[in-house]
């Protein structure tokens, strides 16, 4: 039987999602991790550190806890990469704060960890991922407007 006190001393926090029987997609590798060319196998919204965090967390109530594949780096910028079917990310206008990982003139390239296994320093937020699933572009482009986006209101005169 495992408990915390076997954990890495890299896991920072539990993923979201258990392992399941399900087949991973072909671009998830074996073991370790690797880098995949954007806009291929699947187009990514990257988001740094707390903000990442913070729009994962309202993904994860959106969608009853499976708000599909989402990669975590737990070293350097803590960035959190969203995972869109390909080609879904030029679909609409990000907001600054959010990089768009995707079909574009020059190659980008995005960490992929294994379905289990040392990974460090990338993990699957959320669980492995399910052949076919994504993030939904939409439902994320909105969390991620809201949450990068400035309110108006606030730049208002006090008094106003």
């Amino acid at each position: 039987m495992y408990s915390p006190k076997y954990w890495s001393p890299y896991a920072t926090t539990p993923t979201l999602g258990v392992m399941t029987s399900e087949p991973t997609p072909d671009w998830v590798p074996r073991t370790g991790l690797q880098l995949r060319l954007a806009g291929v196998h699947f187009d990514a919204i990257r988001l740094r550190g707390v903000r990442g965090e913070a729009v994962l967390h309202h993904l994860v109530t959106l969608t009853d806890g499976d708000p599909g594949p989402v990669v975590r780096e737990v070293a350097g910028g803590r960035w959190t990469y969203f995972l869109l079917a390909p080609g879904e990310s030029r679909d609409f206008d990000w907001p600054p704060g959010a990089t768009c990982f995707g079909p574009v003139a020059r190659d980008q390239y995005v960490g992929v960890p294994a379905a289990s296994g040392n990974t460090y320093p990338l993990s699957w937020r959320c669980g492995p991922p399910r052949v076919g699933a994504f993030v939904d572009a939409e439902l994320l482009h909105g969390v991620v407007t809201a949450q990068l986006t400035p309110d108006p209101e606030d730049n208002r005169p006090h008094g106003s």
